[in-house]
């Protein structure tokens, strides 16, 4: 613990610098008032991963179920991001304020983000893509699979980058993971489609990456390319997709593809 050793406390503290305030245009204050949020969800987020090192497996609490690490990670910044939008703290506001002499008005602010969020197939995914990240226990696992991932995507003709992806979506990159569903392994593969792919034990790593990675090439192939809709095949199956023309209006699929599609800029280094 840092000690601070003060003979005066007055001293301490200090006038805060004074900002200058400008005029600033309707677009520059749009900007200003969302980088204050910003700051404050990302100090806010800080504190919340200081305090999971005391609660020794983060906020949800020490869980070695099915995407707990996913899980934990997001429910953080999602809770860091509502924090700082009702100000929790008030960071956010006093900074707007101390720049634009103007009071941050976040309720027309969460008005405006509620119709930005209304689902669009063409907007689909939306910026929100790039706040999620892979857990760092998740890749530390994942680390051991990289070469045998490289050399079975290789041989498929796919994106290695993708099927890590699709990895640390499905299992967390856990290789004994068994979804409610009794998806199994690495690639959470269901029993009847590992015996089509030709895998006899989907907890052997070799065996579940190789069929994961061909059924995925296969429905990249099915379906011209298009990796929204190949993953939304992987998640929600074939005929969803052809039933719906595109990604289906299911909530946990639509996630499932936006997800996916992070990590996807992440192994990328996009």
């Amino acid at each position: 613990m840092l000690e601070l050793k003060i003979s005066n406390p007055n001293k301490q503290i200090s006038k805060p610098a004074e900002i200058k305030t400008r005029k600033f245009t309707s677009e520059e204050k749009e900007r200003l008032a969302k980088a204050a949020i910003d700051f404050e969800s990302l100090l806010t987020q800080m504190m919340l991963k200081s305090m999971t090192q005391t609660t020794e497996g983060g906020l949800l609490g020490k869980g070695e179920g099915l995407g707990s690490d996913v899980f934990s990670s997001i429910f953080e910044g999602e809770l860091a991001e509502y924090m700082s939008k009702n100000q929790s703290m008030g960071v956010a506001s006093m900074l707007y304020e101390k720049m634009t002499g103007e009071k941050l008005d976040l309720n027309r602010l969460k008005a405006e983000e509620l119709k930005s969020k209304i689902y669009a197939p063409e907007n689909y995914g939306g910026n929100e893509i790039d706040k999620i990240v892979p857990h760092g226990s998740a890749l530390a696992r994942l680390k051991k699979y990289e070469p045998l991932v490289q050399n079975i995507a290789k041989k498929y003709g796919v994106s290695d980058a993708l099927v890590k992806s699709i990895i640390v979506a499905e299992s967390s990159a856990r290789h004994d993971a068994v979804s409610t569903a009794n998806a199994k392994g690495l690639m959470q593969l269901m029993d009847g489609t590992a015996r089509e792919l030709g895998v006899n034990n989907p907890f052997d790593p070799v065996q579940n990456i190789e069929g994961g990675t061909k059924y995925i090439a296969k429905l990249l192939e099915d379906f011209g390319g298009e990796i929204d809709t190949a993953l939304a095949a992987y998640n929600a199956g074939p005929e969803n997709v052809k039933k719906y023309g595109g990604v289906p209006p299911f909530e946990e699929t639509q996630n499932y593809v936006k997800r996916v599609k992070a990590y996807l800029k992440y192994f990328k280094g996009e």
